[in-house]
């Protein structure tokens, strides 16, 4: 049935016409202080939202064929165990591979032994910056057709560690090098952009879409200069987005990052698509009440999906005090699992076009984080920016008014800052340090840490277990 026929009977209400309904409601109260609130990326959401609100947005639809890879992290110290558990994963659901590269030493061979490189997407995240791995890695895949993806990213490492990898110059000179490397051999995605360091130090969104973008055009730049933009694949580059917890702006963060992105390659007169690997912030994590991750962790993951992510990886529930373990990851790895295959989340990717509310977030979202791009481009750019420590100051100046609502708890963290459970004991539980590491070491700028927002209140409950 025609959904316009359906309602025919009923008159078009206009947007002017429900605010006057909704004034009149409130009998005298003011309609802005009473129903609008200001978010932390200065966004006013309205208590309602109209097809108005959509007038001449210009929306990034995702393709018809679009679909997401349940992936699975894995830490490379030994290849024949990582190859191991890779082959295992896989055969229990995850579809994808993302590689945590330690060591410059590897073999190939023995690491993908047995994975069908030209069905599954691999993801490598290397811990240093070398082209000789990436050499053996081009000249072991050879010209079979395969979906390998250089989360090559020495700035985020950089902004991370406050050093250089080895020095500047060396650093680019490294990256030019595997540049040229897989623009002799293939089409193969080199950057990753790491949004996650952003989210999980306290950014805005806003914050992390601009800090993203900028970042990225420091790597096109270079790229321009060394005329490797004519790299052949699609897409260029990978963005490593952290989701959080406020679902719906989530979703609209990814849909502004795809329009972003495709507003800056334009400039650089490429074609290319936004690739985003997305997982749980780690920002909102507890270890106190812990099983409340899995539901964190759940609506992250599906504002992930309905925002357009590539890959989706999952954390564990007990990351931050609990060793590796099978139990854990399963969990993790289910979770995913079951939005796919039984809440249907593989059907349901285009949900939210369209959709009043969230495109009006996408756009503002958009507008505000282009705003901030050109004001960090017309400063020197996003490295200048990071040497320079504003950066830094923006990022701990956003992280505090955070920090400042979850310690009066206006943003709740279930079983944490509300609701707690006095019987809950985690000291006898910790394997691992689930803190805010603080090392003396010399660093060039100052780094941008990551830090949960329940670490100050955690640490008084474990002094005050008996």
């Amino acid at each position: 049935m025609d959904i316009k026929s359906l309602f025919s009977e009923f008159p078009e209400v206009s947007a002017k016409q429900w605010k006057q309904k909704i004034q009149f409601d409130l009998k005298g109260a003011d309609y802005n202080e009473t129903l609008l609130w200001e978010t932390l990326e200065g966004i006013h959401i309205k208590p309602f939202y109209h097809a108005e609100d959509l007038e001449a947005i210009p929306t990034f639809p995702l393709p018809p064929n679009h679909s997401w890879q349940i992936g699975q992290s894995i830490y490379v110290a030994n290849e024949v165990s990582a190859n191991k558990k890779a082959l295992d994963v896989l055969s229990r659901g995850a579809t994808s591979l993302l590689f945590v590269v330690a060591k410059t030493k590897i073999s190939w061979k023995s690491l993908f032994k047995g994975i069908a490189l030209s069905s599954t997407p691999i993801y490598l995240k290397f811990e240093f910056l070398d082209p000789i791995p990436v050499t053996n890695l081009m000249n072991y895949v050879g010209t079979e057709p395969c979906g390998i993806f250089l989360n090559i990213d020495f700035i985020g490492h950089l902004a991370a560690t406050g050093n250089w990898y080895h020095h500047k110059d060396k650093d680019y000179q490294y990256w030019n090098e595997i540049l040229t490397i897989c623009q002799k051999n293939r089409g193969i995605s080199v950057s990753g952009i790491g949004i996650s360091l952003y989210q999980n130090s306290g950014a805005t969104i806003v914050q992390q879409l601009a800090y993203a973008l900028a970042q990225a055009n420091e790597y096109l730049n270079s790229m321009a200069e060394q005329g490797a933009v004519e790299i052949k694949a699609n897409p260029l580059m990978v963005f490593n987005v952290a989701i959080g917890s406020n679902y719906f702006f989530e979703i609209a963060k990814l849909k502004a990052l795809r329009w972003l992105w495709r507003s800056l390659v334009v400039e650089y007169g490429i074609d290319s698509d936004c690739h985003i690997v997305a997982h749980p912030t780690k920002r909102n994590k507890t270890i106190y009440d812990y099983n409340v991750n899995m539901l964190r962790t759940t609506s992250e993951c599906m504002a992930a999906v309905l925002g357009g992510a590539n890959m989706v990886h999952n954390i564990p529930y007990d990351s931050l005090y609990h060793k590796d373990n099978e139990f854990g990851e399963r969990i993790s790895r289910n979770q995913l699992l079951l939005l796919k295959e039984e809440s249907y989340f593989n059907e349901a990717l285009h949900a939210a076009e369209g959709t009043y509310y969230i495109e009006a977030l996408t756009k503002q979202l958009a507008e505000k984080a282009l705003e901030l791009f050109k004001q960090i481009e017309a400063s020197g750019g996003f490295l200048k920016q990071l040497e320079q420590g504003t950066i830094q100051k923006k990022i701990k100046e956003s992280a505090a008014k955070e920090q400042g609502k979850f310690d009066t708890a206006e943003l709740v963290l279930v079983g944490t800052n509300a609701y707690q459970n006095p019987q809950d004991k985690m000291k006898a539980d910790l394997e691992l340090y689930p803190f805010l590491k603080r090392e003396k070491r010399k660093t060039g700028i100052a780094p941008i840490l990551e830090k949960r927002l329940a670490e100050t209140l955690e640490q008084k409950r474990l002094q005050d277990e008996h």
